[in-house]
């Protein structure tokens, strides 16, 4: 029972512990058809319950606080399907080497991957920028769709130089003449490249493989599962998504690759490598043992 004292109502500290309680469980097992607790939800089941007649979510906001509770807050993490075993940790530390270690001369590493089914949504009517006043760019919501573009991407770890090329479809064949255009751009006397990539099937497809067999200076590097972020191409997707793609507003596919591969072009001269800091590479190497054990 809260105590009169002024202002504001004090509880009992049996009160705290209901609430921590009460926030630390899933609501659904006690009855609640609620996905997570919220302050007002948590004060409405604490008087359900008959623990108090009445509190307010600032007071429960409070309790909460002072125990580092925030049961609003949700994050995802994935269970392995397989353990992680002595492999999986030599793979990390195979693809953490190839980042960070100086190359030789004749020697690339580039991180490749694929920007699936990039759609120009033409929009009903045309962006509007920002202006004074605090209008911020107005982008009309309905669009119409016009077709879809797969964009294979490669980014050159120590350089920062991307390499793009455009497909109407993601296929061994689309792979293959990504791997050309590579094999035409990159100097002769680079005599071995290593390609970092997902676990996706067309980079282990019959054709592509064969490829590779007749081109002995590429070399696929695949990354565990579920380790994307070890590949730096996923940043450079990122940087395309964040200032290009925001507001998908192009006529057509057309429209949508000719942007797309200036926008390529400007970054090239001004590519930079994305840098594991030290303190990032001294983690994952001091964990992947332990864990392996």
């Amino acid at each position: 029972m809260p105590l009169a004292g002024g202002p504001r109502a004090f509880f009992p500290p049996e009160v705290a512990i209901h609430v921590v309680r009460l926030a630390c469980e899933r609501p659904d097992t006690l009855g609640r058809s609620l996905s997570q607790w919220d302050c007002q939800e948590l004060a409405r089941q604490l008087i359900a319950e008959g623990i108090v007649e009445d509190i307010s979510a600032a007071t429960v906001r409070r309790i909460l606080r002072s125990h580092k509770l925030k049961p609003w807050r949700c994050h995802f993490w994935l269970h392995p399907k397989k353990s992680r075993d002595a492999a999986f940790y030599a793979t990390v530390s195979e693809l953490i080497d190839l980042s960070t270690r100086p190359l030789h001369e004749g020697e690339r590493v580039l991180s490749v991957d694929e920007k699936t089914s990039l759609q120009p949504r033409p929009r009903q009517h045309p962006t509007l920028p920002a202006q004074p006043q605090n209008l911020p760019n107005r982008c009309e919501h309905e669009y119409k769709r016009a077709g879809a573009l797969n964009l294979f991407a490669a980014f050159d770890t120590r350089a920062g130089k991307v390499y793009g090329q455009w497909y109407d479809r993601k296929r061994q064949q689309a792979c293959i003449a990504f791997l050309e255009q590579l094999d035409r751009e990159i100097e002769e006397h680079v005599t071995s490249i290593r390609l970092v990539c997902d676990n996706v099937s067309t980079y282990h497809g019959q054709d592509v493989r064969m490829w590779v067999s007749k081109h002995p200076r590429f070399v696929f590097r695949f990354t565990p599962v579920h380790c994307s972020w070890m590949n730096h191409v996923e940043q450079g997707c990122s940087i395309l998504q964040r200032k290009r793609l925001r507001i998908a507003d192009f006529a057509s596919r057309d429209q949508l690759r000719g942007q797309i591969d200036p926008f390529i072009a400007a970054w090239n001269p001004q590519a930079h490598p994305f840098t594991w800091s030290t303190q990032s590479v001294a983690k994952v190497r001091a964990e992947a043992p332990a864990l392996a054990a």
